[in-house]
């Protein structure tokens, strides 16, 4: 049974309890591509965007340097990337899914166009298009080089500014779902400088989108924002819905070494253009690995680098024979970054590590974005589509997220034709919320990020994995009422749980004690109550009782 077959079979059983939405707003969790793009296509239906920092600034959108894929080039086809799709995901790829996503790039590019995206164009109009790992042909439509996702979002944010049915609430970060009657009813909010102050807002929601993005925060070494700690994977699978291939973390092979926090990222569109691996002693190693060298799939490419910084020879990209002079002008953001830290790319080597980059799993959902939760989409990084497999296609994130978040627009919009009351709601603050202790808070997420990184990292096995289990339980337990410091450790218990469970490598999840695929590839699907029975500790889904039943009565009354 495919991904999708899998959860429209879970997604079945409620779907005559989708309809009508409402009262309320269409609440979207998250302000990246995925959430705007949604936003936008719901107009003129009344929106709430949830921004933890002012737009533009908590997206892990806003940094992505490749593009967007998709077929538009002279001779290549939707087919054609599909397939690439399929073979870089590791066997687990759903095949609908990627058809769907590859036949609908072209039209999304020209929704992004239509926004005011800046792609660049050649002097007879057609797209500059980039070659990245795994595509058969060049087909990552870009922006000034390396600046896509920044250019992609300043132009959606100035049409959300714009648009009237769209309301931002900026600086405040959802800590929970709030349910009524097994439906998703509303969110529970706190604003980013109240955090911990007992003190919060519940904010009613005819329908909740989450598009909080990824996990990377959760590990010591990210190229993600700080904001991507997984609290939304918490939130939906305490709520009892299903996540969906948790264990399937890439690590991006090129992060710079610079000792930043995340880490600045070198884009793959560099070896695109012929930048080299080499380690310290100046040799190439990924040619002995796999026949396409540096353009390998990112998982065999990830463990190459990993393996040189283990064995004491450092990792280090070569930009010099094949960029050199032209480096400022073709890539600009990775070049500053270089020139911040002292390096200079068209004479020097950068050293690199890999980065925990892009959570291939997520929230399960069907290609509308529906959760198996009522009343609960996702879309983005944070959900699981089965698109991805076990390892993404370079390039396919942004693309998903336009994709999934224009179908998921589009599912909502035909639910809230029967809808009564849909409208702005203000939020309604709440006093005698737990009162977090910051320094504790610190401390614990210091450990969740060194357990990740050391345990559940680009190398795993079965006896690390099970402290990282462990250790996560214990976490979340020490968390008492800091709901936020109990959602990352769930998430990450989450991803090493369902690591644990697969005792076979494939794609971006390699076990050293168990180094080789499994015969048949399947998904993996896991609620709260099965991670719980993993961990041999009793069902911890009312963390948050003590605050829910007065939720559920404010958020309806």
């Amino acid at each position: 049974m495919t991904k999708s077959e899998q959860t429209a079979a879970l997604i079945s059983g409620f779907a005559d309890r989708q309809s009508p939405i409402g009262p309320g707003d269409i609440v979207i969790i998250g302000a990246g591509l995925a959430g705007l793009f949604t936003a936008l296509e719901l107009a003129p239906l009344p929106v709430t965007v949830i921004s933890a920092a002012p737009l533009g600034e908590g997206a892990s959108s806003v940094w992505a340097q490749g593009g967007i894929a998709a077929a538009v080039g002279e001779g290549d086809t939707p087919e054609a990337h599909a397939a690439d799709t399929i073979a870089a995901g590791a066997g687990l790829v759903d095949t609908a899914a990627a058809h769907l996503i590859a036949e609908e790039a072209p039209g999304r590019i020209r929704d992004l166009l239509r926004y005011g995206v800046p792609f660049d164009r050649s002097l007879e109009g057609s797209f500059v298009l980039s070659r990245e790992a795994a595509h058969s042909a060049k087909r990552v439509v870009r922006v000034t080089g390396d600046r896509a996702g920044a250019a992609i979002m300043q132009a959606l944010i100035a049409t959300v500014r714009q648009t009237p049915s769209i309301r931002v609430l900026e600086g405040y970060e959802a800590e929970d779902l709030i349910l009524k009657d097994n439906r998703v009813a509303g969110v529970r909010l706190i604003r980013g400088v109240e955090r911990g102050n007992g003190n919060y807002e519940l904010m009613p929601a005819a329908a909740v989108v989450v598009a909080t993005g990824g996990i990377g925060g959760l590990y010591a070494v990210t190229t993600n924002p700080a904001y991507a700690r997984g609290e939304a994977l918490a939130m939906a699978a305490r709520a009892g819905a299903t996540i969906a291939d948790a264990e399937f973390v890439q690590f991006h092979p090129t992060a710079l070494d610079f000792g930043r926090d995340p880490a600045p990222l070198a884009s793959e569109a560099l070896r695109g253009e012929g930048a080299k691996l080499v380690n310290g002693e100046g040799q190439r190693f990924m040619s002995a690995l796999h026949q396409d060298s540096e353009l390998a799939p990112r998982d065999i490419v990830a463990r190459g680098v990993f393996a040189e910084i283990r064995a004491g020879r450092g990792a280090y990209l070569d930009c010099r024979e094949a960029i050199g002079d032209s480096f400022a002008e073709k890539f600009p953001t990775v070049y500053r970054y270089c020139s911040e830290a002292g390096f200079d790319p068209r004479h020097d080597l950068l050293p690199i590590v890999p980065a925990a980059h892009y959570h291939m799993g997520g929230i399960a959902t069907n290609l509308d974005g529906r959760s198996t939760l009522p009343g609960l989409w996702a879309v983005g990084e944070v959900a699981c589509t089965g698109v991805h497999g076990a390892n993404r296609l370079a390039s396919n994130s942004l693309l998903e997220a336009v994709v999934i978040a224009g179908r998921t627009a589009g599912d909502i919009r035909q639910l809230a034709e029967s809808a009564d009351n849909l409208g702005p709601v203000a939020p309604r603050r709440i006093n005698g919320g737990a009162i977090a202790d910051r320094t504790k808070r610190s401390v614990l997420l210091a450990r969740i990020r060194e357990t990740m990184s050391e345990n559940v990292g680009v190398i795993r096995d079965g006896a690390g994995l099970r402290r990282a289990v462990d250790t996560m339980a214990e976490i979340e337990a020490s968390a008492e009422r800091d709901i936020v410091l109990a959602n990352m450790a769930l998430a990450a218990r989450l991803i090493a749980g369902a690591a644990l469970l697969r005792n076979e490598s494939r794609g971006a999840h390699f076990r050293s004690d168990s180094p080789t695929e499994a015969p048949t590839a399947n998904h993996s699907l896991i609620t709260l109550s099965q991670l719980e029975r993993i961990t041999q500790r009793p069902t911890n889904r009312d963390a948050t009782a003590p605050h829910q039943a007065a939720a559920v009565q404010a958020v309806t009354a």
